[in-house]
């Protein structure tokens, strides 16, 4: 038995599937799950992110966060939490680089949301010497001032899908085509929280929703509004979602979501807009990664560790500074937004 069999005796049993229900499945089922039984980050994985490309990119993400702390008055006691830690290496870099910030680590209570056994096994490796606590839901942040990081946490959230169709909505569905899963469409139904969407999009267009990540937003922005603190939210997408954004990644390449059912990532591009709105209290311009690291001075800090390498390694640092920076790759399709208190400003890096 796999989750393909599975999936396939569900729809079987109930007909067609939302999407949302079927990345859940895909991402975190407790047997069959892609997060919860492998361990895709790296290399040797099925994907790299920002973290793993150089240790410059979590550098920068811990001082933003540690000058956001120092501009709060330095709270004496505050959750740092970071949102799917994945392997762990960003919380490691933030960790190692905000050492010589007087009394940040003293302060600070690491707080790691992670649903994944796995993958919790894997960044308490990585943070030996440390005391992460765990949690798996954002309402049980603590009541505390919070500095936080999202690094390619929404996009792997569950999403719907509707294709417009006059003055309603067909959702997409998986169901099956023989014994093969096939997408297809439900039938027309008004969908009170997309007729904003009316005016933008014509018939045929997609349109993706995320219904979990505003309760996810509102609860994070609620513990700074308030106790204070500031949020980072890094992810591919933009201002708002139109088009068909579902992908699957195995093996550092583009496969159907629909082949390999657990065995791959599937993702979609996010909504900030949707971030924006259901946020309670203030947020950040929406801005690019690349922008964003190089206010943050990552040039010169690429030219400070470039100092000391031979050319093999220096040419590896080439690149991943051009990863992380250039419009063509990582820079511009990364959008940047960050959440701060009503009488605060934007963590550095950003603007209101």
């Amino acid at each position: 038995m796999n989750l393909h069999d599975l999936l396939v005796a569900q729809i079987t049993a109930n007909g067609p599937m939302r999407i949302s229900d079927f990345m859940a499945d895909c991402l975190l089922h407790p047997d069959f799950g892609y997060y919860t039984t492998k361990n895709p980050f790296g290399a040797s994985g099925d994907f790299v992110t920002a973290p793993e490309v150089s240790q410059m990119f979590g550098e920068l993400i811990g001082l933003s966060l540690a000058q956001a702390w120092i501009d709060q008055g330095s709270p004496a006691s505050f959750a740092l939490v970071e949102f799917g830690p994945g392997r762990g290496t960003l919380m490691a870099d933030i960790l190692r680089v905000t050492k010589g910030v007087n009394g940040f680590h003293r302060a600070a209570q690491i707080t790691l949301l992670e649903a994944s056994a796995k993958l919790r096994a894997l960044q308490g490796e990585t943070l030996q010497g440390y005391t992460p606590i765990w949690i798996e839901a954002a309402d049980q942040i603590p009541s505390m001032p919070i500095f936080a990081v999202a690094n390619e946490f929404f996009d792997a959230l569950p999403i719907r899908q509707f294709v417009r169709d006059g003055a309603g909505w067909r959702e997409r569905q998986v169901g099956l085509d023989d014994k093969a899963l096939a997408f297809g469409l439900g039938p027309n139904t008004p969908q009170p929280a997309l007729v904003h969407r009316l005016e933008d999009t014509n018939d045929g267009d997609i349109v993706e929703d995320c219904a979990v990540a505003s309760p996810f937003v509102n609860t994070v922005g609620l513990r700074i509004k308030q106790h204070g603190g500031a949020a980072l939210f890094i992810d591919y997408g933009d201002w708002r979602s139109l088009g068909d954004t579902l992908q699957a990644i195995k093996d550092h390449e583009h496969v159907s979501p629909l082949v390999q059912a657990g065995q791959c990532d599937i993702t979609a591009h996010v909504d900030f807009e949707a971030i924006a709105n259901a946020a309670p209290c203030p947020y950040s311009r929406v801005t690019p990664q690349g922008v964003f690291l190089e206010r943050l001075g990552i040039t010169q800090r690429a030219q400070a560790l470039a100092q000391n390498m031979d050319s093999d390694v220096l040419n590896a640092h080439i690149a991943a500074h051009r990863r992380l920076t250039h419009p063509d790759e990582m820079g511009n399709l990364f959008k940047v937004i960050g959440l701060y208190p009503e009488a605060g400003s934007p963590p550095a890096g950003l603007e209101k």
